[in-house]
């Protein structure tokens, strides 16, 4: 059973302590975002160098503001000092965010992911490029010697898992429950990758987690923490598709029983991965699931 647990330091500082603390209580791995925060793959090179014994993983880059052979030069990069233990998990982000605050065209996405991984993933492979796409080209080779850096994709929708299935090594979750992870994301994504002749994908599945006596003010908290989710158009298509009035009901919030129950369930769904947002409760909702490993 793979569980890691997600960070969201303010300094790389706080990133080596934080994953350091991760390792240490024996988690497979620690995931971090790229947001407005530090800049994630420069954070993880010296969390690889300080901190041996964890896989590091991104969830999620966005895709738009880096050209795929900047990003595939970065990833390879940390991969030379995690020495194989870096997952790229890559996402287009959201309109709100590329178009509204960056300027940049939010146009057919679909499209842009399937140009970006073709560019991307051969290059994460050490492999040449010779791409020319209606938004996006590389007609080149990088000459870093690194691992491999296998690459996950926030796949929700069935077009977006049908383009992460056939081109990437699997999808990352957020804010989807385990009746959507059974019924929709591993079906859809395992048959674009077995229709491709791929090996079956990786779904990793990220919750917030809490373990309380007091479930109904955790879930309060959860509703307000994570309000703005609610509102994105792919995850509210992934609350709708659960049943979930919001964020607040996809949580997993409980005693300890509850909350190992709820996670046992999404491995019995299918995922191949859990990674935890202990957004309350951090200490007791770590030591739960330290003894689901």
């Amino acid at each position: 059973m793979d569980i890691g647990i997600f960070c969201e330091p303010s300094t790389v500082e706080r990133a080596v302590e934080d994953v350091r603390g991760i390792a240490t209580a024996g988690f497979s791995s620690a995931w971090m975002p790229q947001i407005f925060g530090v800049d994630t793959l420069t954070t993880l090179a010296v969390v690889a160098r300080e901190v041996p014994d964890v896989g590091l993983g991104t969830a999620v880059i966005p895709t738009f503001p880096r050209h795929p052979m900047m990003l595939a030069a970065q990833a390879r990069t940390v991969q030379q000092v995690a020495g194989g233990r870096l997952t790229l998990g890559i996402g287009l982000s959201h309109q709100i965010v590329i178009e509204g605050m960056l300027g940049i065209p939010w146009e057919k996405p679909v499209r842009h992911l399937r140009e970006y991984l073709s560019i991307l993933a051969p290059l994460l492979r050490g492999e040449a490029v010779e791409v020319e796409g209606e938004t996006l080209t590389a007609k080149l080779a990088l000459q870093v010697d690194s691992p491999d850096v296998p690459v996950l994709v926030a796949a929700l929708g069935t077009q977006m898992l049908n383009v992460t299935g056939r081109l990437a090594d699997g999808t990352v979750t957020w804010m989807t429950g385990p009746s959507t992870i059974g019924a929709h994301i591993v079906p859809t994504i395992t048959a674009a990758a077995a229709a491709a002749g791929r090996p079956s994908p990786r779904v990793v599945c990220a919750l917030p987690v809490c373990v309380t006596d007091d479930v109904e003010g955790a879930r309060a908290v959860a509703a307000e923490r994570f309000q703005m989710y609610g509102f994105l158009p792919s995850y509210r298509a992934m609350l709708e598709r659960e049943g979930a009035a919001g964020p607040a009901d996809v949580a997993i919030v409980g005693d300890a029983a509850t909350v190992r129950a709820g996670v046992e369930h999404l491995f019995e769904q299918g995922a191949t991965d859990f990674v935890a947002i202990a957004y309350r409760n951090r200490d007791a909702t770590l030591a739960v699931l330290a003894d689901l490993l």
